[in-house]
C-alpha cells in the first residue's frame, strides 16, 4: 500500500493540540495508546450537535429528538461497516471497553459458568481482561490458564491445544498494549473453536490501527474503545454475534432496555438496546462516528502501513543511537507488531525519564500501563512507553531519540 496518496502533514493539523506551542517548543504526543487525540471534525460534530440538536434519543416524537436518534443509530451503523459487523443488532454502545468485557464476564460469564470451568487468557493481558474473570474466580470457583510468550515477545503457542482442552472461554488481546505485539486472532479463535470455547477478542489496541473484519476473525466478541481512535471518552463498543447476545441476560436494568415492566416482573428490549440501559451518552456516540468517518476516509490500510514505516524508523533510529543502552520490548518485526515501544533506558526510572521528555515537550507514558503480571515477567515495575499514530511522523521519533540525550545529561549516563 503506498502511503504517499495520504497528505499526513495535512493530517497532522486536523489535530489542534498538536498546534500548541509550550515553552517556545511544539508539542510532540507519543501517549495514542494510552488515548489518542482528537481531530477537527470530532471536536465539530459534537459540537454542532450540542449546540444546534441535542435531544433524547428513542423516546420522544418531535422533530428534533427524531433527528438526534438519526444521529444516534447513524453512528452505530457506521461502526458495524467499519468492523463489518453482520448486523447493527450486534454493535453494543457501552463507556468502554473495560465495561464492555465486565458486561460479557457478568452476563455470558455467570449464565454459562460453573466450578471448575476453564478460562484461557495470556501473559499479555491488560487488566480490563483479568480481573473480571478473577473476579468469577472467587464467585463461582472457574479456573484460569495462561498462555506464555516466547522471549521475542510473542505469544508461545507450541502447547495451546493442551491449554484450551476442556477449556469454556478464551479471551485475549489482538494487540499489547506493552509490546505491541499484534496476535494471531483467527488462528487463535479457530483453535477456541475447535477446542468448544467461545473466542473473546480484546480489540481495543488494534481497531485505531488496522483493518478489522470480526466476520473474518470468526470470534464470537469484541471489544473497543473511541477515545482511543481519534474519538471522544466515555464510548465503548461490545461487539458479539447476535445469537450469543440474544441469549444472554441484561447486564443494567432501566432506561432504554427494557421491553415491559410490570409489578410481577419486566422483558427486555430487542438487541441491541438490551444492553443498553439509561440515557446513553448521546454526545459521545455522535463523536465516535465522525471518528469512524475520520479514519474511514484516511483509510486503514494507510494507517496501518504509515505505522509499520514510523515504527521501523524509530526502532532503527533508537537502537543505532543507543545500542545496549536501551532496552525495547517486544518483536523486531514491524509485521507482528503495531507503533507501541515500550523500553527501559540506561537506567533511569521510568517516571524520571517521562519527566525529562516532558521538559522537551515530548509527552510518554511511564508506569506498568495496567499489566502487572506482564511487567513482573519482564522484570521491570515500570517501563517507559512511546506510542505514536496517524498525526505523527519521523520528526517525532527524532525529537524523542533527543530528549533521551537531556535524560543521560542529568542522570550522567
Amino acid at each position: 500500500m503506498n502511503t504517499s496518496r495520504v497528505d499526513w502533514a495535512a493530517v497532522k493539523a486536523d489535530f489542534p493540540v498538536l498546534q500548541r506551542m509550550i515553552d517556545g517548543q511544539r508539542l510532540v504526543y507519543l501517549d495514542s495508546a494510552n488515548t489518542s487525540q482528537k481531530p477537527n471534525a470530532v471536536i465539530d460534530a459534537m459540537a454542532d450537535f450540542m449546540r444546534n440538536g441535542y435531544a433524547p434519543i428513542n423516546r420522544s416524537a418531535y422533530r428534533m429528538a427524531g433527528e438526534a436518534t438519526d444521529l444516534f443509530e447513524g453512528a452505530r451503523s457506521k461502526v458495524q461497516r467499519f468492523i463489518n459487523a453482520r448486523s447493527v443488532n450486534e454493535v453494543v454502545f457501552t463507556k468502554n471497553a473495560t465495561e464492555s468485557i465486565n458486561l460479557i464476564a457478568q452476563t455470558w460469564g455467570r449464565a454459562n459458568l460453573q466450578a471448575g470451568d476453564v478460562v484461557v487468557l495470556t501473559h499479555m493481558e491488560h487488566h480490563a481482561n483479568i480481573v473480571p474473570w478473577h473476579m468469577l474466580v472467587a464467585e463461582l470457583g472457574i479456573e484460569l490458564r495462561w498462555i506464555p510468550l516466547t522471549d521475542d515477545g510473542l505469544l508461545d503457542l507450541s502447547n495451546l491445544s493442551s491449554l484450551l482442552d476442556g477449556a469454556k472461554v478464551l479471551s485475549f488481546t489482538a494487540m499489547s498494549n506493552v509490546l505491541g505485539t499484534i496476535t494471531p486472532v483467527k488462528q487463535l479463535c479457530a483453535a477456541a473453536h475447535a477446542a468448544g470455547a467461545i473466542a473473546i477478542v480484546d480489540a481495543c489496541q488494534y481497531v485505531p490501527h488496522n483493518v478489522t473484519d470480526v466476520q473474518a476473525w470468526d470470534a464470537d466478541f469484541a471489544m473497543f474503545s473511541g477515545h482511543k481512535m481519534v474519538g471522544p471518552s466515555g464510548i465503548g463498543v461490545l461487539w458479539g454475534r447476535e445469537e450469543l447476545l440474544d441469549a444472554m441476560p441484561p447486564f443494567l436494568g432501566g432506561g432504554n432496555m427494557i421491553g415491559d415492566v410490570r409489578l410481577d416482573g419486566f422483558t427486555t428490549a430487542e438487541l441491541p438496546s438490551k444492553f443498553e440501559a439509561g440515557t446513553p451518552p448521546i454526545v459521545e456516540v455522535i463523536g465516535l462516528g465522525a471518528a469512524v468517518d475520520y479514519l474511514s476516509n484516511i483509510g486503514m490500510a494507510n494507517i496501518r502501513q504509515h505505522e509499520m514505516q514510523l515504527t521501523e524508523y524509530a526502532l532503527s533510529t533508537l537502537s543505532t543511537r543507543y545500542g545496549d543502552d536501551i532496552t525495547i520490548h517486544g518483536p523486531r518485526n514491524v509485521e507482528v507488531r503495531g507503533a507501541v515501544l515500550s523500553f527501559a533506558f540506561r537506567g533511569i526510572h521510568p517516571h524520571d525519564i517521562s519527566q525529562i521528555l516532558d521538559e522537551k515537550n515530548v509527552c510518554v507514558r511511564a508506569g506498568h500501563h495496567c499489566a502487572k503480571p506482564l511487567m513482573k515477567l519482564l522484570g521491570a515495575n515500570a517501563t517507559a512507553r512511546a506510542s505514536f499514530y496517524i498525526y505523527n511522523n519521523q520528526t517525532d521519533a527524532d525529537a524523542l531519540a533527543d530528549a533521551l540525550d537531556g535524560a543521560s545529561d542529568i542522570f550522567g549516563v
